[in-house]
């Protein structure tokens, strides 16, 4: 299990770390520099945010990848905790 749990360490790392480099492209259009230069950036730092969530997924495995994915989609921002509970209690009285 100690082999594993660096893989998921590092896996989660990487998915945090993508995260400034897609909250810096909306930046981009407000600095003074060419429009070429900002368009080479935009796509680097996408590429590279892109690279990172991807390989962070694959080291964590699809059911920590799933989870994980689901906190960065902005329809589960603002979700109350209890819509996951409602839903277990539900698979749980189908067991039943």
């Amino acid at each position: 299990m100690k082999k594993q749990n660096w893989k998921i360490k590092l896996g989660i790392g990487l998915m945090v770390a993508c995260i400034p480099f897609f909250l810096i492209i909306p930046v981009f259009p407000f600095i003074e520099i060419e429009n070429t230069t900002k368009v080479w950036l935009s796509t680097a730092s996408l590429v590279i945010g892109e690279i990172l969530f991807w390989g962070g997924g694959l080291l964590v495995g699809k059911e920590l990848f799933t989870k994980y994915k689901s906190y960065f989609n902005p329809k589960n921002w603002f979700k109350g905790s209890g819509h996951k509970d409602s839903e277990l209690e539900r698979e749980e009285e189908k067991e039943i």
